[in-house]
């Protein structure tokens, strides 16, 4: 998809009235307005849509590269409701809240800043991912610019990347923009380190002793990882810092938590706000731990998907006698290079924060895990993870409670959901799997639902752990979240006793 922005145009009608009294008319999509060298000191690129702490260290990352990347704020319930104003019907979730979200944020320019339309339309612009796909990701682009048109913002750039071509993409050669291997490594290296402190937040804070203590220790790093990139200094040493501001805070973890492991839709599962109804909130302050879905899954994901149609590329090539495709051979070696480089870097600021448990997804694992209930030559949405998660939670019991969280008619999410995963739980009747749709209204009935499915995962995970018997002496890096064995059991307190009791500590 060319980064090169659309306009859109008015075409006259038949001369019938809208409910304004207005003449109707008709918009199309038009590649007219550009985005140059000269303007680009004075224009500010705004974005969103990921996890609150991986926007912000997004927007210091690539700064320090001299781009003036701003994060939007949080999308809210008021956002949802201009994105539901201003957008088509059946939308779903995603579209309405962040679009309705840069609405919002426009229009607080316009009428609490002051700034003029004019200003704010040559001042600003939006940079998204874009791409193609079985549901309404494919028209999100659209979706932006038809309602900024309809708010009042018509010419509004809209700026797009490709999200599954990796770091060898370029903008227009018209363009500004910079989407060269040097932005796309720097804002990958951002969304990992995000990753890994998000991973340990969930981690942390639902055993933490003074409430808040967590986020203000969160709030911390993210400082020194943000001033880090700014000053160029080394992300490694970085992490260690924020080690030992995590290691201060103080812990109780031998309290039996249900361990909630949250997937489904990208957006619905990862967000932290109205969009899913403040989901991984609502569940600690129900006595859970959360087990969230990294970014680099996806990453991950986009990769094996990558390689999984040039294997089939390559045996047609076979088939038909055909000579070796060397561009075939130079994409596999770059795809190879690419997931090394992802896990070294991973590994590298894992372990200098103290995330010492966790693994990177083994993406042709899962898929051996899924491939008798899910066609792997299908794309679209999280592909075969949900299926493989869900399974792989049983066999390894990783979880007590597997929640898949969808927008409300997310196509590739609902198939699997409502479809294949009613197959997944009939052959493990152990699983305790609970689907659910945002919608942006009808939290009561949602919350009921989570309240319902948490309470067996609740009582589950108090049997695991009164089925063990408490040691005498409880070492006191027990408390320690440095402290992460790997166990049989999936509660983190059952799996600490069980621990202390096998390794005689």
């Amino acid at each position: 998809m060319s980064a090169s922005c659309n306009s859109i145009k008015p075409v006259q009608s038949n001369g019938n009235l809208n409910y304004l009294g207005q003449e109707k008319t008709q918009w199309r999509d038009n590649t007219n307005y550009q985005f140059t060298e000269e303007e680009k000191n004075d224009v500010t690129m705004l974005f969103g849509g990921l996890s609150l702490l991986q926007d912000k260290l997004i927007s210091s990352a690539l700064q320090s590269i001299g781009e003036n990347y701003i994060a939007m704020p949080n999308p809210d319930f008021e956002s949802f409701q201009k994105g539901k104003a201003f957008g088509n019907r059946g939308q779903c979730n995603p579209t309405y809240f962040n679009v309705g979200n840069l609405v919002k944020y426009l229009q607080n320019l316009r009428d609490e800043k002051g700034l003029s339309t004019e200003e704010i339309i040559k001042k600003y612009i939006f940079v998204t991912s874009g791409g193609c796909g079985p549901c309404r990701f494919g028209m999100y682009i659209t979706e932006y610019r038809k309602a900024l048109s309809d708010a009042g913002f018509r010419g509004f750039r809209i700026m797009s990347f490709e999200h599954n071509k990796g770091i060898f993409q370029a903008a227009d050669e018209t363009s500004a923009i910079n989407f060269s291997p040097k932005f796309f490594i720097t804002l990958v290296k951002a969304l990992i380190i995000g990753d890994i402190i998000n991973i340990l937040t969930y981690k942390i804070r639902p055993y933490e002793v003074q409430k808040g203590a967590t986020d203000k220790a969160i709030e911390t790093c993210r400082e020194i990882i943000s001033n880090t990139f700014m000053e160029k200094k080394n992300l490694v040493a970085a992490m260690w810092r924020c080690r030992q501001v995590l290691e201060k805070i103080e812990l109780n973890r031998l309290q039996p938590k249900a361990k909630v492991m949250v997937m489904g839709e990208f957006w619905a599962a990862m967000t932290e706000g109205d969009g899913n109804y403040n989901l991984h909130r609502f569940l600690e302050e129900e006595g859970a731990e959360c087990i969230p879905q990294p970014l680099i899954n996806r990453l991950m994901l986009s990769i094996w998907e990558t390689e999984f149609e040039l294997g089939k590329r390559e045996n047609l090539e076979k088939e038909g006698n055909k000579k070796v495709d060397f561009s075939t051979l130079k994409t596999k070696l770059l795809i190879k290079a690419g997931k090394a480089a992802l896990k070294t870097h991973f590994t590298l600021y894992a372990k200098a924060i103290g995330l010492h448990d966790y693994e990177i997804p083994n993406i042709d694992k899962l898929a051996t895990l899924a491939k008798e209930y899910y066609p792997l030559d299908a794309s679209g949405g999280e592909g075969h993870l949900e299926v493989a998660h869900l399974i792989e939670s049983v066999k390894d019991n990783l979880a007590h409670l597997v929640i898949s969280v969808k927008p409300f008619g997310c196509m590739p999410s609902s198939a699997v959901s409502d479809g294949i995963q009613s197959l997944v739980t009939n052959r493990f009747p152990s699983a305790n799997f609970l689907s659910i749709e945002t919608s942006g209204e009808g939290a009561a009935n949602f919350y009921s639902r989570v309240q319902m499915a948490l309470f067996k995962a609740k009582q589950s995970a108090k049997e695991e752990f009164e089925a063990l018997e408490m040691p005498q002496k409880i070492p006191d890096r027990v408390h320690n979240y440095l402290f992460q064995p790997k166990g049989e059991k999936a509660g983190t307190a059952a799996q600490l006793i069980h621990s202390i009791k096998t390794r005689n500590l």
